[in-house]
């Protein structure tokens, strides 16, 4: 977790420890981090035995987000339990396009439909941005269902559990104006080289994205044009390895496909847009 250096001021812990030697022990764990890592924790902890446990966990190699309970994202704090996938900043990139395809109707909300949302925060975020929505929400891990259906209360959306379109309402195909999908995308033989604190410490049902990467978004795509609206579009994250892979997978389910890329964010989206 990359934390911002605009953070405010926290509130101080009587700490069982020095800041300084937090900061100490943070770093020799690996905390790039360690600095704002330790404000962080500061300001999360209730009690000196809080902090302690905290830090504990943190050197253990628990993500920061599941430490805290919370990661920002797209300017909200989005509750993440432990065991459940943490939003990446470069996700970011995947709000931002789908809301500049989702349609600006008078007298009707855009349908947003989030695939493999895990804590629900694309979808929040996506609510966010458009200012109204009417949000459905799917994944297949229960702790995830629970997690994002604290996320999604405030902008009036639903989660469901379950496989993909399987548990969604009947009534939702061919209405969806945007449908994103962050599905996992990494090949079964490189989830070894991911980092300990994901490989570790979420599911992997959120990473593993079969031999190629592209198992789930083969599932997605195969189905989208049933539930997509006229012009609606189909957003999938992946890499820019595999772009060219998603973006054939997307084209075969009929979608007229681009890709769209920020170096910033070193993010990679694959759009595939249903024909009006």
């Amino acid at each position: 977790m990359s934390v911002s250096p605009s953070c405010p001021s926290y509130p101080s812990v009587i700490s069982p420890l020095p800041h300084s030697a937090i900061v100490t022990r943070l770093r020799a764990a690996g905390c790039v981090f360690a600095e704002d890592e330790a404000r962080l924790l500061v300001s999360a902890a209730r009690t000196p035995s809080d902090l302690a446990t905290m830090v504990d966990r943190r050197v253990a190699g628990l993500p920061l987000e599941h430490v805290v309970g919370w990661a920002e994202f797209c300017g909200l704090r989005i509750a993440v339990d432990p065991g459940v996938f943490v939003p990446r900043p470069r996700t970011a990139f995947l709000v931002d396009q789908a809301a500049a395809l989702a349609p600006r109707h008078e007298g009707r909300q855009a349908v947003v439909v989030d695939l493999c949302c895990g804590s629900g925060a694309v979808g929040a975020a996506l609510v966010a941005a458009l200012g109204r929505a009417e949000l459905h929400a799917a994944d297949i891990d229960p702790a995830a269902v629970r997690c994002a259906r604290r996320n999604v209360a405030a902008a009036g959306g639903r989660v469901y559990e379950g496989d993909l379109y399987e548990p969604l309402p009947a009534a939702l195909r061919g209405r969806v104006d945007v449908l994103v999908a962050n599905a996992p995308y990494v090949p079964t033989e490189a989830i070894g080289l991911l980092p300990p604190e994901a490989r570790e410490h979420e599911p992997l049902v959120a990473l593993d994205g079969g031999a190629d990467g592209v198992d789930v978004q083969r599932r997605v795509a195969a189905l989208a044009p049933r539930w997509l609206a006229p012009g609606g579009s189909l957003l999938v994250e992946t890499s820019e390895r595999q772009a060219p892979l998603t973006a054939r997978t997307l084209a075969r389910g009929g979608l007229v496909t681009r890709v769209a890329a920020c170096d910033e964010l070193d993010a990679t989206v694959v759009i595939g847009t249903r024909p009006a």
